[in-house]
């Protein structure tokens, strides 16, 4: 009687502590998975997106709320989620960025709200130039941490995946991202 090969699993769930120490336990995790699932996209990038969606979780949910990733190998490729109990869905993901060729710029998130006041010289009335908008002024968007450096870890995300996006769960939500398959070379 032939021996059957065990069928090869299609997910991964993993609690992760709700600390620091989060973020490169689901780095290793995720690589792990990947492999364990024969996953064939790229792992370093979903190391970084990974690395990425666990670091806001545990910068924006209470620290009681489990975080849970979950690594899914489906005919669409790898799609990695982590889940958590805060309700309040991300914006920002959806659509991947366009990406017109190497070198090209990345196109810039859309600012909120008024335009800061310039002087004649195209500086702020505070003597800053504009690019330093976000650096050391004491601004309500300093203390939020929603300065010039906010969201972009989402646009790694829109960037660097195939699909992203955001919804909801009976506990809260769920952040994700897909990576499509890569061809693997032939053996000769």
């Amino acid at each position: 009687m032939p021996m059957l090969a065990p069928p090869i699993p299609t997910t991964w769930r993993l609690t992760l502590p709700h600390s620091a120490a989060a973020v490169p336990i689901a780095r290793a995790m995720v690589r792990c998975a990947m492999q364990d699932l024969r996953a064939t996209a790229d792992r370093t990038t979903a190391q970084l997106l990974t690395a990425e969606l666990v670091a806001n979780a545990v910068k924006h949910t209470r620290g009681t709320d489990p975080i849970e990733l979950v690594v899914e190998r489906g005919p669409e490729g790898c799609q990695v989620e982590v889940h958590d109990g805060d309700p309040t869905l991300v914006k920002g993901l959806g659509a991947p960025l366009p990406v017109e060729g190497l070198g090209a710029p990345v196109p810039a998130m859309a600012a909120t709200g008024p335009a800061p006041a310039t002087t004649e010289g195209g500086h702020l009335a505070d003597g800053r130039h504009p690019a330093q908008q976000g650096e050391g002024t004491g601004t309500a968007d300093d203390r939020t941490g929603r300065g010039c450096a906010y969201g972009r870890g989402l646009l790694l995300i829109r960037a660097l995946s195939a699909a992203s996006g955001c919804r909801p769960t009976p506990h809260g939500k769920a952040v994700w991202f897909t990576l499509p398959e890569l061809r693997r070379p032939r053996r000769r």
